[in-house]
């Protein structure tokens, strides 16, 4: 599949709860491309971050594959897919997930001495990529507790980028920041993708789809419609946001 980076074919996730079989994602066939912005929206309990768990390796399919280019990561062993996503995954989450003991710095560092040495070079990406988000020097210091919402998810999607990612997953980056916040952290996101960063993100924000070059949009586990836009900003902002509301429109929304 010419520049996709991830597809999935007949992915189906079944959990057991009380005896009883819920299908969350069913036969499920789709593409990621390589440096496409891909947010996925549904209604709750629609299959989105059970469907962003399984692309990423977080979580095995029940039946069907995931390939990773040209490998099938569904068939890895728990260790193997821990590999996998060290190499070739960044991950930004709702809860931020900050190591209270570590300074803000080493929490940037955990995240890439995994794969990569603690030399002077590492060190200056580090500075280079939290001044980029307007961590400033003084709270490079600071520990978690300390820091405002804002301020620990641009820390979070530091530490998710300082490997280069292939690929950066996203479930609901914004969902517990204030309108300032998001803000900022959704144009870190496209920042990062006007440099080529391919991102997959959940979300049940329309401000938040908007930064998005392609929606997919998800009912009981299966895709149910998908909508392309141009790059964010180089559109008119207010007939982008119309024509992404009258696709979700469409779709029950």
């Amino acid at each position: 599949m010419a520049n996709a980076i991830l597809h999935t074919e007949k992915l189906c996730k079944t959990f057991s709860s009380g005896g009883v079989q819920q299908h969350v994602i069913k036969n499920l066939d789709l593409e990621i491309r390589e440096g496409d912005f891909t947010v996925i929206m549904g209604s709750s309990g629609s299959g989105k971050s059970t469907l962003l768990y399984a692309l990423s390796g977080m979580d095995k399919p029940t039946l069907g594959k995931v390939f990773f280019g040209q490998e099938d990561i569904s068939g890895l062993t728990n260790d193997q897919l821990a590999v996998f996503r060290r190499k070739h995954c960044g991950f930004v989450f709702q809860s931020i997930y900050l190591l209270d003991t570590m300074t803000v710095f080493d929490n940037v560092l955990t995240g890439a001495l995994v794969t990569q040495k603690n030399s002077p070079e590492l060190i200056r990406k580090a500075e280079e990529l939290l001044t980029r988000v307007g961590i400033t020097e003084e709270t490079w210091k600071k520990y978690p507790n300390q820091l405002s919402g804002g301020e620990s998810q641009r820390v979070g999607i530091v530490r998710a980028v300082i490997n280069d990612p292939q690929i950066l997953f996203a479930d609901e980056p914004t969902g517990s920041l204030n309108s300032a916040s998001s803000r900022d952290v959704l144009d870190i996101f496209t920042q990062l993708h006007m440099k080529g960063q391919s991102i997959v993100m959940v979300t049940h924000d329309v401000r938040t789809a908007l930064r998005g070059d392609r929606v997919i949009f998800l009912s009981d586990g299966a895709v149910v419609g998908e909508h392309t836009m141009p790059r964010y900003g180089t559109d008119d902002a207010k007939a982008r946001r119309d024509d992404l509301q009258a696709f979700l429109e469409r779709q029950g929304w």
